[in-house]
C-alpha cells in the first residue's frame, strides 16, 4: 500500500497492511539542512527539502506544511519571536482591549507573504508526491487562535463577559480560518489539521465548549472543502469525544494524559485516533523504551484500524535526537504489521 492508500483504509475503519504512523517534524528539518531554524522557516524550498528528506530517513505516513503556529498571528501583522532550539513564538498580542476586536477585518490570505511561502512549499510537496503521500495542512481553530491574539486571561474573560464581541471575533476569524484552510486545500493539502486546544476539556468545562467551541467547530469545518481532523495539542477529549464527533471532523488528536484504549473505544465508528506518544518524555528515552511505548499505544489502539500512531501534541520538539525518531519507525515496521495477532498475548 501506498502511505495515502493505507492511511484511507484506516480511516475507513478498516485494517491496512500495518497502522500508519504520522512523525509530525518541523524544526527537525532544519537540523537536516544544517541550517537555523529562523533560516529554515524563510524559504518554502527549504521545508520542501527538509521534510522530503525526513519522510524518505524515518519512512513515516504523511508530509508536513505546519511551519509554526504564530504564522497565523503574523498574517494579522505581529511580529513572530525566534528561539535557537523551539518553535517560533508570536509577540505581544495586537488586541489589547475588548473594543479593538470590532475594528478587526480577517487578513486576505493572498496579499500576506508569510502564508504565500506556506502555499508554495504546499505546491512543491504536491507536485514531488502527486497522491502517493497524505499532505496535511494546519489551521488554528477560531476558537483557540484568540489566545495567541489577545492573550490567554483577556479571552477567557471576553469568553464568559462580552458575548457580543466574543460572536464578532468568532465570526472574524472563522473567515479567516476558512479561506486559509480552503487555500491550502486548493495548492494540495490532502487535509486540513484544526488545533483547538482551548475547546479541551483540560480547558474549558463541556457546558461552556457546548455553547461556544462546538458551535464555532460546526460552522467553520462546514465550510472547510475537505476532510479535516481536530486536534486537542496535549489537551484531553474523553469528556466531549461524542460532540466532536459531530462537528463533522474525521480525525481526533488526542492526549498522553489520557488512556488510549478508553479513547480508542470511546472513538470507534466515529473518528480515527491520531496519538499519542509523549514528545516531551521522548527527548529522553532509550531505544527500548521508545519500542515499548510505540507497541503498548498499538496494543490499545490498534485493532479494527482506525487509528494512527503519533505523538500528543502535534509537533514534535526539536531536542529528540534521531535515533529515537528510528527506534519509533523500527518498532511501527515490527509491530504494526496487520493482523496484529501478538495482541492476544500482550501483557501490557
Amino acid at each position: 500500500m501506498t502511505s495515502l492508500e493505507r492511511v484511507l483504509t484506516t480511516l475507513g475503519h478498516q485494517e491496512p497492511d500495518r497502522v500508519p504512523f504520522f512523525l509530525l517534524l518541523t524544526m527537525h528539518g532544519a537540523q537536516e539542512l544544517g541550517v537555523s531554524i529562523e533560516e529554515y522557516f524563510s524559504r518554502a524550498e527549504n521545508v520542501v527539502e527538509g521534510q522530503l528528506r525526513m519522510r524518505r530517513k524515518y519512512k513515516h505516513d504523511c508530509l508536513y506544511t505546519f511551519f509554526y503556529a504564530a504564522v497565523e498571528t503574523e498574517a494579522w501583522g505581529i511580529d513572530v519571536v525566534y528561539s535557537g532550539d523551539g518553535p517560533p513564538n508570536a509577540g505581544a498580542p495586537f488586541i489589547r482591549h475588548p473594543e479593538d476586536i470590532q475594528k478587526l477585518e480577517p487578513p486576505d490570505v493572498k496579499e500576506r507573504p508569510c502564508l504565500q511561502k506556506i502555499l508554495k512549499a504546499t505546491e512543491m510537496i504536491k507536485a514531488e508526491v502527486r497522491d502517493d503521500v497524505p499532505i496535511i495542512g494546519v489551521v488554528m481553530s477560531p476558537f483557540s487562535l484568540p489566545v495567541m491574539q489577545m492573550g490567554f486571561g483577556k479571552y477567557i474573560e471576553l469568553m464568559y463577559e462580552e458575548p457580543k464581541l466574543f460572536d464578532h471575533l468568532m465570526k472574524v476569524n472563522q473567515a479567516f480560518c476558512v479561506d486559509w484552510a480552503n487555500a491550502q486545500l486548493e495548492a494540495g493539502a490532502t487535509a486540513i489539521c484544526c488545533f483547538d486546544p482551548v475547546s479541551s476539556p483540560t480547558i474549558t468545562t463541556r457546558e461552556m465548549y457546548l455553547k461556544t467551541g462546538f458551535k464555532v467547530a460546526q460552522e467553520t469545518l462546514s465550510q472547510i472543502n475537505g476532510p479535516t481532523a481536530t486536534h486537542m495539542a496535549s489537551g484531553r477529549s474523553l469528556p466531549i469525544i461524542g460532540d466532536i464527533a459531530r462537528t463533522g471532523t474525521a480525525v481526533l488528536g488526542t492526549s498522553v494524559q489520557e488512556n488510549l484504549s478508553d479513547v480508542k473505544r470511546a472513538c470507534v465508528g466515529k473518528l480515527t485516533v491520531l496519538g499519542n506518544l509523549n514528545g516531551i518524555e521522548m527527548r529522553r528515552w532509550t531505544s527500548e523504551q521508545a519500542e515499548t511505548r510505540v507497541k503498548d499505544a498499538i496494543a490499545k489502539a490498534g485493532k479494527g484500524g482506525g487509528f494512527i500512531l503519533s505523538d500528543n501534541h502535534g509537533e514534535i520538539p526539536s531536542q529528540v535526537p534521531e535515533d529515537i525518531l528510528f527506534a519509533i519507525s523500527d518498532a511501527v515496521q515490527k509491530w504494526g504489521r496487520y493482523p496484529l495477532d501478538w495482541i492476544d498475548d500482550y501483557g501490557g
